[in-house]
C-alpha cells in the first residue's frame, strides 16, 4: 500500500482557479463565441405524446439571415448508443413535451428565435399520462439508477411485522426536482474536414467524446471535447443530453462554421432530466426495547416511458441499520415525460428522508430518544453483503455531533419551547453514501520547465478538482504545490471518469498516486527535462474485502410560527464520516453546499406538472423556489477524524453528495418536534402545519 507525505493533503491550499473565477476571465461553455458562429434555435412539442404529419418551414426558411432548418426529414442520420435521448430529429414519435422536432440556424440568435416560432409542426396527439399517481400500474424494472437490482431482503418481514411488539407504518412522499446549476447547460460545436470540436459543459469529456463518436460514426481520436470550467451540474451534465446531439447534428450541415446553443432556463425544465418523484411505504418493527426485528422500505417512483431511470430510494436503507428480516422493494410507473436522471445523491437524499422521518416515528413510539435508537441498531457488518466495514463512524457522528449541537439541553416531548410566539424544536436524521472509485482514468505525468505537469481528464465541477489534485500529486511527488501543474478539462489530455457518485476525487487521485509512484521509481526525486510516466487507475485490492462509505448525522433546529406556521431553519450542524479531508476549506464548503441543498429540499423545491399538458408550469426560478441568503442561517459542517487505509491511497471519502443526505429528515423531525405535526411530504410548508389544527 503506498504511504504517502501528507505535507500539503490537509490543509486548505487556496483554490488555483479562485482569480479567474472571481475576475469573470475563467471561460464557460456558453461564454466564448468565434466569428461566424451560428446561432441554433429549438422548435419544441407542445404535446406530450403524439406522432408529428407534417412540418412547413418555408416561412422560417424566409427569414432574413436563416442559414438552414433541420427536420426529421433532412437531419444527417445518427448512430445507435442505446439511449432514445439521443435519437434527435431521427423521427416522427413524440415522447415529451418539449422534445426537439426542428431547429433553425442562423447569423443571429434574434433571427433564429423568429424562424423558430415560424416553424409549423402538424401533430396526431396520442393519449397521455403525465400526473404520477403512486396507486397506478407500476412494473418491476430491469434495475435501479445505480445498477442495483430493484429488490432485495432478507427473512420473513411480513411474519416478523406481525410478531413485533412495536410497528411504525408510514407513507412519505418526494416531489419531481430539477437540478438548476447556476451555468445553464451549452454546446458549440465545429465540424472541420471530418474532425468534431466541441466546448461542452460537461461532467465528464472522454464520456461525452466516446457518446458523440458513436453517434456521428467517427473515430474517437476525430472527436475533441473541452470543458475547462464548469458551473455547477450535480448529475445533470454528467451525460449528453439532446441540445448537445442536436448542436453537433446542426453543425454537421454547416461544415467549418460553430454552431453554438445554450439552453433557457425554461428548457432546463425541459430536457436535461430531473430527480423523479417517489412515495416511500416504511415499515419498521422493533422489539420493546427498541431493537429493530424489521425494515421494509417499498419505494414506488416515476420513470419516463420511452427511457428508463428508476430513483433508487430504497437503497441506502440496505446498509444503514441492522435487522434480521429486511425488504426493499421498487416499483416505477411510466410517465411521457422528459426521461429522469441522476441527481446530487441519487436515491440516499429522497431515501433517507423516507428511512429517517420513520426511525424518528419509531423512536416516539417507543418513547425513546431518536439518537439512542439509532446507535441500538448500528450493525457490526453489512447488514445484506456481511463485509465488514472499511470504516464506519456514524455513532461517533451521532454522538459528537449530539454533543457539540447541544441537543440534551431539549426536552424530548414535542411542543415544549414557545420563544416569541415561534414554537422552536429539533430534529436528527442520518445518512450515508457508498465510497469507491471508478476505472478507466490514465494520468501522465512529465517534468518540464522546473515543474510536474499532471495531465488527467478530470472535470472541476466547482468542487475544486484542480486544486486537491495539485495537492495530491505534490505529497504523491514529494514536493511542494507550487512545483505542480495539473491540466484537465478535456480530451486532449489522457482519459478520465467522469464526476459523479462522489468518486472523483477518489478515482482521478488514485490514478495520480500511481504515476507518481512509478515516475519516482524511474526518475527518483531528481528528474531531468522530459522525464515522463504514466498510469492507470489501479484496483483497489481491497473492494471485495470491506463495505466501504461515508456516513453522517444531521442536526436542525427550526422555529414554525404559531399564527401563520411559517417555517424557518435558524441552525443546521452536520458531522461527518469520510475519512481524510484533503483540503479543510474545498470540504467544509462542499460539505455546507450540501446542507443548503438539503434545506431547500425540505422547504422549497418541487417541480409542478399540469397534468393536462405534461409541461412543469413553475420553469424558472421565479416559480421553482430554492433555498436564498435570508433562508440560510447558521450552517456549520464539522467531520470525525476517520482513518481508512482501505478505501484509496489518500484515505479518502467523497464529499459531494453526502451534505444533502438526512437534512429534510432532520427538518421534518424538528417540526414534529416543535409543533407536535408530522408531515410525510416534501416541500414541507406553512399549509402543512396550519391544517393540521394542532397550532
Amino acid at each position: 500500500m503506498t504511504t504517502m507525505d501528507a505535507r500539503s493533503m490537509g490543509t486548505s491550499v487556496r483554490r488555483i482557479e479562485g482569480p479567474e473565477k472571481v475576475t469573470g476571465t475563467a471561460a464557460y461553455a456558453g461564454d466564448t463565441v468565434a466569428a461566424g458562429t451560428l446561432a441554433l434555435h429549438p422548435v419544441q412539442a407542445t404535446v406530450a405524446r403524439g406522432e408529428i404529419t407534417a412540418i412547413d418551414t418555408s416561412a422560417a426558411e424566409a427569414v432574413p439571415g436563416v442559414v438552414a432548418v433541420l427536420t426529421h426529414r433532412t437531419a444527417p442520420r445518427l448512430g445507435d448508443t442505446g439511449d432514445p435521448e439521443h435519437l434527435v430529429l431521427q423521427g416522427t414519435t413524440i415522447h415529451h413535451r418539449g422534445q426537439f422536432v426542428a431547429a433553425v440556424l442562423a447569423e443571429h440568435a434574434e433571427a433564429a428565435a423568429e424562424a423558430a416560432r415560424l416553424v409549423v409542426v402538424s401533430v396526431d396527439e396520442a393519449p397521455s399520462t403525465t400526473g404520477f399517481d403512486p396507486d397506478a400500474e407500476a412494473y418491476t424494472p430491469s434495475a435501479l439508477g445505480n445498477g442495483q437490482p430493484a429488490d432485495s431482503g432478507q427473512g420473513d418481514p411480513e411474519a416478523a411485522l406481525a410478531a413485533a411488539p412495536v410497528v411504525v407504518r408510514a407513507s412519505y412522499a418526494t416531489p419531481m426536482e430539477h437540478h438548476n446549476p447556476m451555468e445553464p447547460h451549452a454546446t458549440t460545436a465545429t465540424w472541420v474536414d471530418g474532425r468534431l470540436e466541441v466546448r461542452e459543459a460537461s461532467q465528464g469529456v472522454a464520456l461525452a467524446r466516446q457518446t458523440l463518436a458513436t453517434l456521428f460514426d467517427v473515430e474517437v481520436g476525430d472527436v475533441t471535447v473541452r470543458s475547462p470550467h464548469v458551473g455547477g451540474g450535480f448529475g445533470t451534465k454528467g451525460f449528453l443530453h439532446a441540445g448537445t446531439v442536436l448542436t453537433v447534428l446542426a453543425a454537421r450541415t454547416v461544415p467549418g462554421r460553430p454552431v453554438r446553443f445554450a439552453l433557457g432556463r425554461r428548457q432546463m425544465f425541459e430536457t436535461v432530466g430531473y430527480r423523479p418523484a417517489t412515495v416511500q411505504h416504511m415499515s419498521l418493527g422493533a422489539s420493546a426495547d427498541g431493537r429493530l426485528q424489521v425494515v421494509a422500505h417499498d419505494v414506488v417512483g416515476a420513470t419516463a416511458r420511452y427511457k428508463e431511470f428508476v430513483e433508487p430510494a430504497g437503497g441506502s436503507t440496505r446498509s444503514m441499520y441492522a435487522a434480521p428480516h429486511r425488504r426493499t422493494s421498487h416499483r416505477a410507473v411510466p410517465l411521457d415525460l422528459d426521461a429522469p436522471t441522476y441527481m446530487r445523491a441519487p436515491g440516499e437524499a429522497p431515501g433517507s428522508f423516507g428511512l429517517e422521518c420513520a426511525m424518528d416515528e419509531l423512536a416516539v413510539a417507543l418513547d425513546l430518544d431518536p439518537i439512542e435508537l439509532r446507535v441500538r441498531n448500528e450493525p457490526e457488518v453489512h447488514p445484506e453483503t456481511g463485509l465488514p466495514f472499511s470504516s464506519r463512524g456514524l455513532v461517533e457522528c451521532l454522538r459528537t455531533g449530539a454533543e457539540r449541537f447541544g441537543w440534551s439541553s431539549w426536552e424530548r416531548a414535542p411542543r415544549r419551547r414557545l420563544v416569541d410566539g415561534w414554537w422552536h424544536g429539533v430534529g436528527v436524521g442520518c445518512g450515508t453514501f457508498p465510497a469507491f472509485r471508478m476505472p478507466g482514468s490514465t494520468a501522465d505525468i512529465t517534468f518540464t520547465g522546473g515543474r510536474y505537469v499532471v495531465a488527467i481528464g478530470a472535470s472541476d465541477i466547482g468542487q475544486g478538482a484542480r486544486t486537491v489534485l495539485t495537492q495530491i500529486a505534490a505529497d504523491a511527488l514529494g514536493v511542494d504545490v507550487g512545483s505542480i501543474a495539473v491540466e484537465i478539462g478535456s480530451t486532449e489530455v489522457p482519459v478520465g471518469s467522469f464526476a459523479g457518485g462522489s468518486a472523483g476525487t477518489a478515482s482521478w487521485g488514485s490514478t495520480v498516486v500511481e504515476a507518481a509512484d512509478r515516475f519516482r521509481d524511474k526518475y527518483g526525486d531528481a528528474p531531468d527535462e522530459g522525464d515522463h510516466a504514466d498510469a492507470a487507475t489501479p484496483d483497489n485490492p481491497w473492494a471485495e474485502e470491506y463495505a466501504m462509505a461515508a456516513h453522517c448525522a444531521q442536526f436542525a433546529e427550526v422555529a414554525v410560527h404559531a399564527d401563520t406556521g411559517e417555517i424557518r431553519v435558524p441552525r443546521l450542524f452536520g458531522m461527518f464520516g469520510v475519512g481524510r479531508i484533503l483540503n479543510p476549506a474545498l470540504g467544509r464548503s462542499q460539505l455546507q453546499g450540501g446542507m443548503v441543498w438539503g434545506l431547500s429540499m425540505a422547504l422549497h423545491e418541487e417541480s409542478v406538472v399540469d397534468p393536462r399538458f405534461g409541461e412543469v408550469i413553475n420553469h424558472d426560478f421565479a416559480g421553482y423556489h430554492v433555498a436564498a441568503n435570508a433562508d440560510v442561517r447558521v450552517v456549520e459542517a464539522e467531520w470525525i477524524d476517520e482513518d481508512d487505509p482501505y478505501v484509496n491511497p489518500m484515505g479518502a471519502k467523497g464529499i459531494g453528495e453526502i451534505g444533502i443526505v438526512g437534512v429534510a429528515a432532520a427538518v421534518a423531525n424538528a417540526v414534529y418536534h416543535a409543533t407536535g405535526v408530522r408531515v410525510r411530504s416534501l416541500p414541507i410548508t406553512c399549509d402543512d402545519v396550519l391544517t393540521s389544527g394542532l397550532l
